[in-house]
């Protein structure tokens, strides 16, 4: 059994709220390449994500009325203790954005906001025993990106929240320094002050989710109803990226390892 703490920190679960949940399960179906299933035993109607082996990776919810944001994908992040980590949050100088959300057999969780105003869920999982860490596999999220307004502000906030561990951060050029942190299994994302151009974009998180090919998954993308924003466009260390925005308007981003 993996030990309680090892969940500190740790991505679980990630969740798009989106306006027409059958037809964004579909173009994720077709450009990922996940098999969407209903939830069982749901409240609501909820869609599973799985990849690969019936691994479960993402969900997707209508967005509930009293949710006023666009599309958007989630983060779910691992605390030992809901109300603990929900405490730290304030503490550091982030704030609640949710009531407790109780899901039976699944676990509590919570939205939150950090300092500089991006949110992401606090996740106590009902089963502590997780599969062990592991480089992701093709379907799963493979990086989580933050566009913020204070980078290093953020990374002080997130390695003292979840014990991340900074990397010596890249300097992108024009586009500033790019802040990357680690669990003790490897580095698993990367933060950066927005440029100019998203001046208006609210600070957020972004999800990379691992495809085989990213030439073929643009391809994909644009055949489906989605549109590019971004790339495809090679990042230090040979592997490939593209962003992207689905149908719906969700933004969303994939990687592919290099060849």
């Amino acid at each position: 059994m993996t030990h309680v703490s090892s969940l500190l920190g740790r991505p679980l679960w990630y969740e798009l709220m989106t306006t027409d949940m059958q037809a964004a399960a579909g173009f994720y179906e077709k450009v990922v390449g996940w098999t969407a299933v209903p939830a069982p035993q749901s409240p609501q109607p909820y869609t599973l994500f799985n990849r690969s082996g019936d691994v479960g990776v993402a969900g997707v919810m209508t967005t509930p009325a009293d949710v006023k944001a666009p599309p958007f994908w989630a983060m779910y992040v691992g605390v030992p203790t809901l109300e603990d980590g929900v405490a730290h949050v304030k503490t550091l100088g982030g704030r609640e954005c949710s009531p407790v959300v109780d899901v039976p057999t699944v676990g509590r969780m919570q939205m939150v906001q950090d300092p500089q105003g991006a949110v992401f869920y606090l996740f106590q999982p009902a089963n502590t025993d997780q599969a062990p860490e592991a480089a992701p596999q093709v379907g799963d999220a493979s990086w989580h990106e933050l566009m913020t307004t204070d980078a290093p502000a953020a990374m002080q906030f997130y390695t003292a929240l979840f014990a991340w561990q900074a990397v010596d951060p890249v300097d992108m050029g024009e586009m500033g320094l790019y802040h990357m942190f680690s669990r003790p299994h490897g580095t698993i994302g990367g933060m950066m002050n927005k440029s100019k151009e998203m001046a208006e974009v609210p600070p957020s998180w972004g999800i990379y989710f691992h495809v085989p090919d990213i030439t073929s998954a643009v391809e994909r993308i644009t055949a489906n109803g989605g549109t590019v924003l971004n790339g495809p466009m090679e990042v230090p260390g040979g592997d490939w990226i593209v962003n992207a925005m689905d149908p719906q308007g969700a933004a969303f981003s994939l990687h592919a390892k290099k060849r």
